[in-house]
């Protein structure tokens, strides 16, 4: 485990909160119609195919609701209090972004001309790691009750929910990020070595730069 004194998780969670309650506002005093969710970072097929690549990360952390918001930020402080304190931070942010990358792919081929928002793909993602570590000989074996077939019950219940018709779950980013997850966790050691630990940092921060330069981006792109 790994000893932290300011979990990114926590900060996740502020962020995604903090965008939604932004959005609320500017929803109720300036723009009253759904376009509100395009200007703050929706995911919307047609739009990232004109060139708004960018929103394949800024849907990330925009919410459909306070209701929406809180699940997923309910979720990502039990899965990513438990990822974050395995992996480190760094890893943890990576795992995060490209896991919730590739989620967000999927649902750009599979729900292409749908409106989608949220960190599901990405809490799913973090999921599949620990689920995928489960089953490597060399995770420690007091990580087993949090890792492998113990998450088993729980991924099954909610990729079912999914396939509910009127559900309005997105399984695609689900299932994208639950996938790419497990192969990161089932390939990946749990503990890495230094030179690893310095590739993770760069990792992580090549990715939340990306992250900002997609918001700088979406904010040119709202006010041309």
């Amino acid at each position: 485990m790994y000893e932290r004194k300011n979990p990114a998780y926590l900060y996740l969670i502020l962020v995604n909160s903090l965008i939604l309650l932004i959005f609320y506002v500017f929803k109720t005093f300036f723009i009253k119609s759904d376009l509100a969710y395009l200007l703050f970072g929706a995911q919307y097929g047609p739009l990232i195919k004109s060139g708004q690549w960018y929103r394949i990360i800024t849907a990330m952390f925009m919410h459909g609701g306070f209701l929406h918001l809180a699940f997923n930020m309910y979720a990502l402080y039990i899965i990513g209090n438990y990822a974050e304190g395995i992996y480190g931070t760094y890893r943890f942010i990576t795992y995060y972004f490209i896991t919730g990358i590739v989620g967000n792919v999927a649902t750009h081929i599979f729900y292409y001309g749908s409106l989608s928002v949220g960190a599901s793909g990405a809490i799913f993602g973090l999921v599949g790691v620990l689920f995928g570590a489960g089953f490597r000989k060399d995770t420690p074996f007091f990580l087993k009750p949090i890792t492998g077939s113990a998450l088993l019950p729980m991924i099954v219940i909610n990729v079912v929910l999914g396939f509910i018709p009127g559900s309005g779950i997105n399984n695609a980013a689900h299932i994208g990020g639950l996938l790419t997850g497990i192969l990161l966790g089932y390939t990946l050691p749990v503990y890495d070595n230094y030179r690893s630990q310095k590739i993770w940092k760069l990792l992580a921060y090549v990715l939340i730069g990306l992250t900002v330069i997609s918001y700088v981006w979406l904010i040119k792109d709202a006010l041309a």
